[in-house]
């Protein structure tokens, strides 16, 4: 009498797995963080988990396939839309993007106008850009995420002075997966890859990229893409 059911003994079990899962996540991002001298604060309403069990994040933004050449790549259309964007330029690429997306996460969770957590979409996007032979990137990278839907037409402002509300055009891409870690190494060698494949490079900006990121970065499988934009 008055014990639990076994069906309440089940949803206390996986709120604890929850609980441990978001716990080593946000141990995860810490670590992470001290390493590019950013503190990660342990936040009341901000679930660190924001990846899936399948590691892949929780919406997507949204496109249009317009071709497919043998599933070497892919080209797609995306629609206007509102994106957070905070330019980074440390030493490494590595540093950049960790410290990028560690400014977006705190305006994601809460340290927003609207005081609440926004959701996270898929892909976290860097932009970078490369000299003109592709042979190495810049210091200078931009790491943005798309507002959700529902936030789109008006976005909770940022209190971080270093993030900016940008509306990106519709924009038609060239994209090829990868998977493993991205770093400056990885980045050139997926962009002289999908430049050899491309049937008319000359369609494409030649000295600016994006790489897309699906997957939680602690996972060992990661699911990135690299993009060549068409020129307008």
């Amino acid at each position: 009498i008055g014990g639990s059911s076994p069906e309440e003994e089940e949803e206390a079990e996986a709120r604890g797995e929850e609980d441990a899962q978001q716990a080593r996540l946000l141990s995860y991002w810490q670590s992470v963080g001290r390493g590019h001298r950013v503190d990660v604060p342990r936040m009341k309403h901000c679930p660190y988990n924001l990846y899936l069990k399948n590691g892949e994040l929780t919406a997507s933004f949204f496109f249009s396939h317009l071709q497919l050449k043998h599933v070497l790549y892919e080209t797609r259309r995306y629609g206007k839309a509102k994106w957070a964007c905070i330019k980074m330029q440390e030493e490494q690429y590595e540093q950049s993007i960790c410290l990028g997306f560690m400014k977006l996460m705190r305006y994601i969770c809460e340290q927003n106008s609207s005081g609440s957590y926004l959701g996270m979409t898929i892909p976290i996007v860097t932009i970078v850009h490369t000299n003109e032979s592709h042979s190495a990137i810049t210091c200078s990278v931009t790491v943005a995420y798309c507002l959700p839907e529902l936030l789109q037409e008006q976005p909770p402002q940022p209190y971080d002075s270093d993030i900016v509300i940008e509306e990106w055009p519709p924009t038609v891409v060239s994209t090829r997966s990868f998977t493993g870690v991205t770093n400056e190494d990885s980045i050139v060698r997926e962009i002289n890859l999908l430049a050899e494949l491309l049937e008319n490079p000359e369609l494409y900006l030649q000295d600016t990229f994006i790489v897309a990121g699906y997957t939680n970065p602690a996972a060992a499988n990661r699911h990135n893409e690299i993009w060549f934009l068409h020129r307008p």
